[in-house]
């Protein structure tokens, strides 16, 4: 098996010097025509190559994107830290970093408030967000094509788990389009009654939305209104965040709102 995978390695590496034939990868694999022919659809299935239309095998997007998420991962978190907490001491909450990552949203970072309510927030760093009950996934989801919207939502279960949960996915939708308008989200509770949230998004170098930072409290800290207060704070931190990763107006490329 490890042979095997690092056979397959090396021949990625391969296509991405030259275009590869399929002659050439049974070789670098050590297999069969046919067999070699099924490991490169696999890769190629995967965007880890692409067939060209010459019939030749040459390095894939996937692999690009793969790289670029890791590094991308790294970056927002180093340069996202020091306004993080600023945030944190302007308002006095719960501070998130979510990031889209592959099919999920995933906090990145989270500065702790220091009232009493911090250690009751079931949030910590590398859980995934729940996709349609919180104000982060839905300042994200609310900035993306509808195509890579639906890819995402395909498999998503609308479970109620409060009352004011959105448990489907038209009501769901709606929420989306007026996320998108006013340009922030809330979470009224929805995942957990008692947690209030307001979150905003965060731009890259070519304006599209790929995470969103928050600021979070249960209730009896802070209702929804009382966090909404602190929204100048919250949207001022998301556009130095996204400036730091680059992003100016002109460099928005994102689709209109649906």
């Amino acid at each position: 098996m490890a042979q095997s995978i690092e056979r397959a390695i090396n021949l990625i590496r391969i296509a991405a010097e030259h275009p590869l034939t399929l002659s050439e990868a049974s070789d670098v694999l050590g297999v069969h025509k046919s067999t070699a022919l099924r490991i490169l659809q696999t890769l190629e299935s995967a965007r880890f190559v692409r067939r060209t239309g010459a019939g030749t095998y040459v390095f894939g997007s996937g692999l690009i994107e793969l790289s670029e998420l890791a590094l991308g991962s790294m970056d927002l978190r180093q340069l996202a830290s020091a306004h993080l907490r600023v945030l944190q001491r302007q308002t006095g909450h719960t501070v998130h970093l979510a990031q889209l990552t592959g099919d999920e949203i995933v906090y990145v970072d989270k500065v702790d408030s220091s009232a009493f309510d911090a250690v009751k927030l079931p949030s910590r760093i590398g859980r995934a967000v729940s996709i349609h009950a919180s104000a982060a996934s839905k300042v994200i989801l609310a900035h993306l094509s509808q195509e890579e919207r639906d890819r995402l939502l395909s498999h998503v279960t609308f479970e109620r788990y409060t009352s004011t949960t959105f448990a489907d996915r038209e009501s769901f939708d709606a929420e989306l389009t007026r996320v998108a308008e006013r340009g922030w989200a809330t979470d009224d509770g929805e995942h957990d009654a008692y947690v209030m949230c307001v979150a905003a998004p965060i731009r890259d170098s070519r304006g599209q939305v790929i995470a969103a930072v928050s600021l979070t409290a249960i209730e009896v800290i802070a209702s929804l209104d009382q966090l909404k207060e602190k929204l100048p704070f919250l949207l001022e931190t998301s556009a130095l965040i996204s400036q730091e990763l680059g992003f100016t107006p002109e460099s928005s490329t994102e689709p209109p709102a649906s």
